[in-house]
């Protein structure tokens, strides 16, 4: 089987889990913690490589744990208050926008680069990231919360740029690393910090933006 064929699959798959975590709590803590483990040990492994210090490895290995776990444990506490479900899920898929949008924009157009940290961050991809996440973050909004206004675009806009930079560090640390992947979790897309990585930070500054506008 292709790589190309691999990553469809694979997309499909986590479409359908996105919809079962949505619809049952039991399996959103399951996903959260084996995603939550997946992504500690991926990140030791990287850690390992570029640290050499003991006591700034065990600093830097400390905060992430420690962001992961609290990340994962809010996560799945908000999912349970009203009203608050939907825009967190809102803000996921437009992190997942932002990725896609950035991807397809990047081939179409190419043009400058960004960074040598991620030879293939492109302006395109940039401005293509943002305009897909505030097209389906503003769309979502509108359809299920039948609101929309200029707050939810700069909302749109926070989500996308967080999920870029989120991408670039954990890009600098594989390059760091000398790795192009993460690790093999999801066949065709690489490890779980591969599919994670602008959604650490892209749904939390996203969401703080929403508190900080309303």
């Amino acid at each position: 089987m292709g790589n190309l064929q691999k990553r469809i699959l694979t997309s499909l798959g986590l479409l359908s889990l996105v919809l079962l975590i949505f619809n049952f709590n039991l399996i959103l803590v399951y996903v959260l913690i084996v995603l939550g483990v997946v992504s500690i040990l991926e990140f030791l492994q990287i850690t390992k490589k570029i640290i050499k210090n003991n006591l700034r490895l065990t600093t830097v290995n400390f905060f992430f744990i420690f962001y992961a776990i609290t990340y994962c444990f809010l996560f799945f506490l908000f999912t349970n208050i009203s009203g608050l479900k939907i825009i967190l899920f809102i803000l996921l898929i437009g992190c997942v926008a932002s990725d896609i949008g950035g991807f397809i924009f990047g081939k179409l157009f190419k043009g400058p680069k960004i960074t040598k940290i991620s030879p293939n961050k492109t302006y395109a991809g940039s401005i293509g990231s943002i305009l897909s996440t505030t097209l389906i973050v503003s769309f979502l909004f509108m359809f299920y919360l039948q609101n929309f206004n200029y707050k939810i675009i700069l909302i749109a806009i926070t989500t996308s740029i967080f999920c870029q930079l989120g991408d670039l560090f954990f890009s600098y640390l594989k390059r760091k690393a000398k790795l192009k992947d993460t690790g093999k979790f999801f066949p065709g897309h690489g490890g779980v910090l591969d599919r994670l990585d602008g959604i650490f930070l892209g749904i939390p500054f996203g969401f703080f933006n929403l508190i900080l506008l309303n």
